[in-house]
């Protein structure tokens, strides 16, 4: 690998630009608060773009436009599910967990809303909530160490070893050094970036097979049934594709940026930002895998790559496509995908292990600073164990994001949306949602019943859960004062 690629310059260069921003946001990291939620200050359009960035992960650019090639357009569904899960989940989610979290202790983490939305003064519920997010946050981190590999190793010809590592590295970096605000302020920047890669190519790679007309009638040719949505699908087939979006109530990293927001009165704003970001990104995924499958069926002698590891078919397109410094900034935009959610996952990890063990349990009265630092070293830990799951090659992108989207979806999902919208649930409702969520997605997985995606009824019986259990008890009333006045907050000021 020459120290001259155009591809390697531009990598260093962007990679160089997100530690300075790292560097540039520790000067405005001053507490916890600061590390973990960047002091409730970002705009609507920072909250947009980096809630979509911190969402739309390696998958995006490689998961989703593998699975197109491989299957066409009846594996769209997935996009669909996706666009409609998000903007429901801005519509009643969004500004409602902005004044709850502000009303409930001022809460910085999910464990600790739930903690004091359901005035859990034993901390099973902090612990029970933090556990899950630490298990399967470690999942989701390994699936972006896993995206990044595979980008350094197809790009430089690395080792999958040596790959893991270089992939890894800069996330960890910024994120170690700027907490919160890095990961937001760079999270824009690649939002930017992916935009940028999934309009143009696309667009190229049309051109390059010929117009629409061809490039239609080459993949026909190929198999007809690459246009039929309905291919090789089943009802259960359809539902579990567009049961993927059910899991935004539940993510973590994503609800973090509605905590952050500056106001409420920034969420519709951010709304409509980031919906209309994130349908060209997915039209456009779903293109570049389409049209893939004209350009390698025109080209069977490039196509080697792409038929040995299909979720290859972006980075390909981009390296035989474009002229090698276009092409380094296509590329980065994947790593630009991988680093955004990355480091949104291991600043929650993080969170959950300073805010919600090693403050509450081990340290009540440390200070802003030791706290700050304890953060940092967690982001260190989780890495490290991430970067250890992620070790065995044959892993692919999509199966580990879609067991740990399911397990965030089915276990806070049901929590999160009816402890926002209804006064009357419980702490033993809260716990028997978590609970029941996380273990039938487990269970689920670990069976495969009916062929049905686990976050279906992960998310069903934990709703179910909720409710019942919570008609056995009543909440107290501090409970539903609270809830009445962030409601009204909510009501005065969307």
């Amino acid at each position: 690998m020459s120290v001259s690629n155009p591809t390697l310059i531009t990598f260093v260069i962007y990679i160089a630009a997100m530690v300075l921003i790292g560097f540039m946001a520790y000067r405005s990291t001053n507490n916890l608060s600061d590390y973990i939620l960047g002091g409730r200050s970002l705009g609507s359009v920072v909250t947009a773009l980096s809630a979509g960035a911190s969402d739309m992960s390696g998958w995006l650019l490689m998961g989703l436009p593998g699975a197109i090639y491989m299957s066409g357009l009846s594996e769209s569904w997935i996009a669909i599910g996706l666009i409609v899960g998000a903007y429901l989940n801005w519509l009643f989610v969004a500004g409602r967990l902005r004044v709850q979290t502000e009303h409930n202790g001022d809460a910085l983490t999910l464990p600790d809303y739930f903690s004091s939305r359901f005035e859990d003064k034993s901390g099973l519920l902090r612990i029970i909530s933090a556990v899950v997010i630490l298990v399967f946050f470690t999942i989701y981190c390994a699936s972006g160490i896993v995206a990044g590999a595979r980008l350094f190793e197809s790009t430089f010809g690395m080792s999958y070893e040596t790959a893991l590592w270089a992939g890894a590295a800069a996330t960890i970096a910024y994120t170690f050094v700027g907490g919160f605000l890095a990961v937001s302020w760079t999270d824009t920047v690649q939002a930017t970036l992916m935009i940028f890669a999934l309009i143009l190519t696309p667009i190229i790679v049309l051109l390059a097979t010929g117009g629409i007309d061809t490039t239609f009638l080459a993949i026909e040719a190929k198999n007809p049934d690459n246009f039929n949505m309905l291919k090789n699908t089943s009802f259960i087939g359809i539902i579990s594709l567009m049961g993927w979006g059910l899991g935004y109530f539940g993510q973590p990293h994503i609800l973090a940026r509605f905590m952050a927001a500056d106001s409420v009165k920034s969420i519709a704003k951010a709304r409509r930002i980031s919906m209309t970001w994130m349908i060209l990104c997915l039209g456009g995924t779903v293109a570049v895998g389409f049209f893939g499958i004209a350009y390698f069926s025109a080209h069977p002698e490039v196509a080697g790559p792409v038929t040995e590891n299909h979720e290859r078919v972006f980075i390909e397109l981009a390296k035989l496509l474009f002229n090698p410094w276009i092409a380094g900034v296509l590329l980065s935009a994947i790593l630009a995908a991988v680093m955004s959610t990355l480091s949104c996952q291991l600043l929650v990890c993080s969170s959950a292990l300073t805010e919600d063990f090693y403050k509450t349990f081990l340290r009540k009265n440390a200070s802003q600073i030791e706290l700050v630092w304890v953060g940092r070293a967690m982001v260190l830990l989780v890495a490290l164990i991430a970067i250890a799951m992620a070790a065995n090659p044959e892993n692919r992108v999509l199966g580990l994001v879609s067991y740990a989207w399911a397990g965030f979806g089915a276990a806070f999902g049901p929590v999160v949306l009816i402890s926002v919208m209804w006064k009357g649930m419980t702490r033993n409702g809260a716990l028997a949602g978590i609970l029941v969520g996380a273990i039938t997605v487990i269970v689920w997985k670990h069976f495969s019943l009916l062929g049905l995606y686990e976050i279906i009824p992960g998310f069903i019986f934990a709703s179910l859960a909720i409710y019942f259990v919570s008609k056995f008890g009543a909440p107290t009333a501090g409970m539903v004062e609270r809830f009445d006045a962030a409601e009204a907050d909510y009501n005065l000021n969307k």
